[in-house]
């Protein structure tokens, strides 16, 4: 197998593996870069020698502008690896960094759905509640 086909493979396996959606970027510099979830879960950044598995994380800087910065879970240099080590330790990889994400999860205090950290940043009340009007008991 050429380094073509399994660059190719690795693109395939990358998207079989993460939760869907999966979108799929190109960045300046040559990175293909793979967000899977949504809200997204995983992110997962390849180059002609190494796939680097992330966690999605961000912060808000400010009230509109949130801020990406994904926790680093594990590096492999896919040229090095036999085909199958690879693909476990790959697959290994995004299950891990998706088992993180989801633990971070917590429920709104309101309606009780689990959110991703970043929607709670009030008072752990999601969006959509805290925009509805208090309901009155008489």
């Amino acid at each position: 197998m050429t380094t073509d086909e399994r660059f190719e493979q690795l693109i395939a396996f990358i998207g079989s593996q993460l939760p869907a959606p999966v979108d799929q970027q190109h960045a300046t510099d040559g990175t293909m870069i793979f967000t899977g979830g949504s809200p997204a879960e995983v992110v997962v950044h390849l180059d002609e020698s190494r796939v680097v598995v992330f966690e999605f994380a961000g912060r808000w800087e400010s009230p509109d502008r949130f801020v990406v910065t994904p926790r680093r879970v594990g590096l492999l240099r896919w040229r090095r690896l036999p085909e199958t080590p690879l693909m476990n330790a790959l697959a290994a990889l995004v299950k891990g960094a998706r088992e993180s994400r989801l633990a971070r999860f917590r429920p709104c205090s309101v309606c009780g759905q689990r959110y991703p950290p970043e929607v709670l940043f009030n008072r752990s009340v999601c969006p959509w509640c805290d925009r509805q009007p208090p309901t009155l008991v008489h």
